[in-house]
């Protein structure tokens, strides 16, 4: 009874007050813990502002230009325009940026950035050992002066660690040219028994082990062919960095109406956009006439402004994907009305003339230059795509 008589004192002691001991030890173990649990009553963006006002995030990690707006995510850098077209075009393995204004961040997304220290940790990683004849880009620096920059700082790593500035001895010890040379001019000695052998072991070997092999063989080159596609993509990006461009272009890729059918019944599309050398595409959509992607892509506008291409494409498994249509926009009065608001105030809304958009007014909506266009398709039977395009001009 006296056991009985412990553990029912022992439990009606510490059930009562066991959420307010709690509370007391949390807070008394750890101080902090009070002050985290009071920043996520701020929003998302209102964390972010205070982490963006932080010493070091206030310049660009890369050239030191005043009042970054942009941001790679899993590097941790706070970045200005310019350098963000860079990190861009590195891809989003290497940099995935994302816009302190036009995207919309998560409490996970901030803490994942404060998490990796801001400006000042990044440039000690990344930056640790720049050697002295390496200049780092300032706010007036060219395009290429970037792109080289960035490029050794975070693809390659050049400056993060003082032993990989040394190229190591790619032979091993004790090798030499003499070795070498014996090697080179070793004799060719005339096939053994035990490879005749084999060479007529493989001449009986069945039909069905042969076409496995040559099956087999078959996909290793499918495999080089692709890797071949990855490095001239990798290429392209690069090519796309070094032009210099003017401001950004967010397309928002809203639907898609009666487009047109490409398997049995319906298809399974997607939305391919380029601007000059650079090309995005959102996801496909099984089975759907009508789909609905509200999906966001963002471009770089380079110097010359070419017209903003559309293609739509049918997701096919075992055969190459059906071609649904295409389209053109053009976007430079988009650029035009986004520089004259930013110099001097103007109307809400202009129209604007193009054969392929019906209904498209250039708008205005808080401070932000947005155009609506319902794109009719062309080349195919029948289908439209509904599209929003907001333009960020180089100062921004």
């Amino acid at each position: 009874m006296e056991k009985l008589g412990i553990e029912k004192t022992s439990s009606s002691y510490t059930t009562p007050g066991s959420r307010a001991c709690l509370l007391d030890l949390l807070c008394t173990e750890t101080p902090l813990w009070g002050c985290q649990g009071d920043l996520y009553l701020l929003g998302p963006q209102q964390r972010l502002n205070k982490f963006l006002s932080e010493s070091g995030n206030t310049i660009c990690a890369d050239c030191a230009s005043p009042d970054p707006k942009w941001v790679s995510l899993n590097l941790g850098a706070v970045i200005c325009i310019k350098c963000s077209g860079v990190h861009r075009s590195l891809g989003v393995h290497v940099s995935k940026v994302l816009s302190v204004k036009l995207d919309q961040w998560t409490h996970e997304q901030v803490n994942s950035l404060i998490d990796l220290g801001g400006n000042s940790t990044v440039n000690m990683k990344y930056e640790a050992c720049t050697p002295g004849n390496i200049k780092k880009p300032n706010p007036d620096s060219s395009v290429h002066e970037r792109i080289d920059f960035i490029r050794r700082k975070y693809q390659l790593q050049q400056f993060s660690r003082c032993d990989q500035l040394i190229t190591p001895c790619p032979f091993p010890a004790g090798y030499s040219k003499c070795t070498q040379k014996a090697q080179s001019f070793s004799v060719i000695s005339p096939p053994s028994p035990s490879c005749l052998q084999n060479s007529k072991l493989y001449d009986k070997q069945a039909t069905k082990t042969r076409i496995g092999n040559a099956f087999r063989n078959s996909w290793v080159r499918k495999e080089f062919e692709n890797k071949s596609c990855r490095k001239k993509a990798a290429l392209t990006n690069l090519q796309a960095g070094m032009v210099e461009f003017v401001g950004l272009i967010k397309v928002n890729i809203v639907r898609g109406m009666n487009l047109a059918i490409r398997d049995m019944l319906t298809s399974d599309p997607y939305v391919i956009i380029s601007l000059g050398q650079q090309s995005v595409k959102t996801r496909f959509i099984r089975s759907n006439l009508n789909p609905i992607w509200n999906e966001c892509l963002m471009l770089s506008i380079p110097d010359d402004v070419p017209p903003l291409k559309v293609l739509v494409y049918d997701k096919d498994t075992f055969k190459s994907d059906d071609f649904m249509g295409e389209g053109e926009i053009d976007i430079q009065p988009l650029l035009s009305t986004a520089r004259a608001n930013e110099k001097s105030g103007m109307a809400n809304s202009m129209p604007l003339d193009n054969a392929l958009v019906k209904n498209s007014l250039i708008k205005l909506v808080d401070g932000k230059v947005k155009q609506d266009i319902t794109l009719r398709l062309q080349k195919v039977e029948t289908g439209e795509l509904h599209i929003e395009l907001e333009c960020v001009p180089l100062t921004q």
